[in-house]
């Protein structure tokens, strides 16, 4: 993203199957891998549904970048108590330009002025942007294997 362009980040609405669907598209099966924690050509309807959920419990805020019709990025959050599930998607031609960034920075303000104080989550064992980012973002992370996956507990 160069530095004219400008970055764009609204909350998800609920049930907007279609922006999910276009970021899950702009994704290379590498990047699908990551997300998923493993092969995912393709998204079956309850999943697109559930990803499309937005309620009290489930938030989600999608990124476009200013000249580009399609979202680029979705980060969501899914409360449990005081603690969420995150987790988050940048289409491989934005990746490590601080999207993936910039929509998890917002998601964490929102949850803890929610009263949430960590946020959890399961990625593949060789995704270290996603532990790199979870490092900018949080105070302290906790992180152990669960097989060749990653369970990370980061305090925010």
């Amino acid at each position: 993203m160069s530095g004219s362009q400008r970055l764009l980040v609204r909350p998800l609405r609920h049930g907007e199957a279609r922006t999910v669907m276009s970021v899950f598209r702009r994704l290379s099966d590498r990047s699908r891998r990551a997300r998923f924690n493993g092969a995912k050509p393709c998204l079956r309807r309850a999943e697109l549904r559930r990803l499309a959920t937005v309620d009290a419990d489930h938030q989600a805020l999608v990124a476009f970048v200013e000249g580009d019709p399609e979202p680029v990025a979705i980060a969501r959050l899914v409360r449990d108590g005081d603690s969420a599930e995150v987790a988050f998607a940048v289409a491989d031609e934005y990746q490590g330009q601080g999207i993936g960034t910039a929509l998890v920075s917002r998601l964490v303000t929102d949850a803890r002025a929610a009263g949430i104080s960590e946020l959890r989550a399961l990625v593949a064992g060789d995704n270290s942007a996603a532990v790199t980012l979870l490092r900018r973002v949080a105070r302290r992370l906790q992180i152990t294997y669960e097989g060749t996956e990653l369970s990370i507990r980061a305090a925010i």
